[in-house]
């Protein structure tokens, strides 16, 4: 339920930001989570900080970079969004720096490597969806990828306890 102001757009939009900025967080929580793990085999591995649209963890001990993607909604739907385009312009799995993707799932992380991805997405005919994200004012455009399909193509499939 929104409070409307005399400019009821300027509450809506605010909202959005708060929960996009929530959402945010929660990935930040998450990246750091898997980076405590892989630092127990490879110590030298680090978050980029910031915008950094390449990959969110490098680990120099076997010279590979990772993309963490978590989705909340995954665990209801039974889809995982992977974004190809952002407000018209190649954006995620298009322009990845990333050797692998990670899943991360309420019980299992997908450890999967994007040419996998468009494997599975060319394999099962899938087609983008055009939405405006939570948060965001403009459009993206992404695959609806069922997890287990995800599942079917990732190795390995690891399962954990970061919630």
């Amino acid at each position: 339920m929104y409070t409307w102001y005399t400019d009821g757009r300027k509450k809506i939009i605010n909202d959005l930001n708060m929960g996009f900025k929530k959402d945010l967080e929660r990935g930040d929580e998450v990246e750091y989570k898997v980076l405590d793990i892989i630092r127990e085999t490879y110590p030298k591995a680090d978050k980029k900080k910031g915008y950094f649209k390449d990959y969110d963890i490098e680990i120099p001990e076997i010279n590979k970079t990772l993309e963490v993607k978590y989705d909340e909604m995954s665990a209801k739907t039974g889809n995982i969004v992977v974004e190809v385009e952002f407000d018209n312009k190649p954006s995620a799995l298009q322009t990845t720096k990333a050797d692998f993707w990670l899943f991360v799932t309420p019980e299992h992380f997908l450890w999967i490597t994007p040419e996998a991805l468009w494997s599975l997405i060319r394999f099962h005919n899938y087609n983008t969806v055009r939405f405006i994200g939570k948060g965001d004012t403009l459009y993206k455009r992404a695959y609806l990828i069922k997890e287990y399909h995800i599942e079917e193509m990732s190795y390995p499939v690891t399962k954990h306890n970061l919630f």
